[in-house]
């Protein structure tokens, strides 16, 4: 289980010299710019990257300092490359903390192999896997995506709401995608449902017709899909409408974004599916930011990801230090109760308030609180493909 244990000597050892030179603190941004889910990490990178600019631009950041960010690519599916990314970020780029990883798989790695045994936090915005809540991370690991195990059971309620009974589930041949499906299984068959068939695909194959035509077989006639909307999860789409074995699909985080809808037009139409998100003043403060900064605040993981990268920087202003031992030491304290709430947008307000010896209670985009393993509860976006893009119906 994991444990929330202050650095070590040995670990203060490590980290003690590894401080922002001059006015610069340099912080590593790893996510999948290439690979399954490459259409959603640029405005991903652009949120993350957005709360640190806020942080920078205030003036207040430990006496004046700006943020640096280094990007590095986990590929999202290749861990050892995603691990290698992380070594440099570490040990020649000297980054202090880390937003990321992305998918669960090279995340797991990542903070097993590189943020772990350095004693550098990584926060990640969306991976998602129920594994990472048990990791050894030594209180180094943190994300602002709830786990599957919740978004199983929302999904499932949701089906099952919407009078669908039965069902076929694929999902991708990771981590993330055996997590999502054993979750929404567990659920949907504890509510009267019935999965007929569940089976894995591999990503970066050229042709899904036979995974689509062992789905078809089982008789279902709507279709779960666990899996990438640039990779593996589109190529069963693609081959489910090619062939007419399904037209009519369910979704999860990882296949949902505007390059899917984009892709199939008005044969998605009717489809819908989860991802987190939620409604509130924060999350309207953060699409007015993001508006503002040029881009779409509205889509998968974009909100987490301001959260992920305003909650680094304010366990530095926290800790009075760019220490990586220091950051960790603050992390639960700036997040979670008791202090001023701050939501998106406040940054400034907030590195102020703890400049002046005060606490702070991070709310930010998504409603930030962290359990004891560091990790939020959360909420999730019931989405239906409408008018040419995913629509939010509710929110759970």
């Amino acid at each position: 289980m994991k444990k929330f244990l202050l650095a070590t000597t040995f670990l203060t050892g490590m980290t003690g010299a590894v401080l922002a030179d001059g006015h610069e603190i340099k912080a590593g941004v790893i996510l999948g710019f290439t690979g399954p889910i490459e259409s959603l990490t640029p405005a991903m990178a652009d949120s993350a990257e957005l709360a640190w600019k806020e942080a920078s631009n205030s003036g207040a950041l430990l006496g004046g300092k700006t943020i640096v960010p280094i990007r590095a690519d986990s590929t999202c599916n290749d861990s050892a490359a995603a691990t290698a990314a992380a070594e440099r970020l570490v040990t020649s780029d000297k980054v202090v903390a880390i937003y990321g990883a992305d998918c669960s798989g090279v995340t797991t790695a990542v903070a097993n192999s590189v943020g772990v045994p350095n004693g550098v936090v990584m926060v990640s915005p969306s991976a998602t896997s129920p594994a990472l809540s048990t990791i050894e991370d030594n209180g180094y690991f943190f994300r602002t995506a709830p786990s599957d195990a919740r978004q199983g059971q929302v999904l499932a309620e949701i089906v099952k709401g919407r009078g669908i009974s039965e069902v076929a589930i694929t999902f991708t041949n990771n981590d993330y995608g055996k997590g999502l499906a054993d979750s929404f299984s567990t659920a949907f068959e504890g509510a009267g449902g019935k999965v007929l068939i569940t089976a894995a695909h591999e990503d970066g194959k050229a042709d899904y017709s036979a995974e689509v035509g062992a789905l078809s077989a089982s008789g279902a006639k709507v279709l779960v899909v666990f899996g990438y909307l640039d990779q593996g999860g589109r190529g069963i789409v693609q081959a489910s409408l090619d062939s007419g074995a399904f037209d009519s699909f369910i979704f999860a985080d990882g296949m949902i974004g505007q390059s899917l809808v984009d892709a199939f037009g008005e044969d998605l139409v009717g489809s819908f599916g989860t991802a987190p998100g939620g409604e509130g003043d924060g999350a309207a403060r953060f699409l007015e930011l993001a508006k503002a900064a040029g881009f779409d605040g509205d889509g998968p993981f974009r909100p987490e990801s301001y959260d992920a990268a305003a909650l680094i920087a304010l366990a530095m202003q926290a800790a009075g230090s760019s220490d990586r031992a220091a950051i960790q030491a603050k992390m639960m304290e700036v997040a979670n109760a008791p202090g001023e709430k701050i939501m998106a947008g406040e940054i400034g307000k907030a590195l102020k308030i703890l400049a002046d010896g005060g606490d702070i209670d991070y709310v930010g985009a998504t409603n930030v609180e962290f359990n004891d393993v560091g990790e939020v509860f959360g909420s999730y976006k019931e989405l239906e493909v409408k008018g040419g893009k995913f629509e939010t119906i509710k929110v759970h």
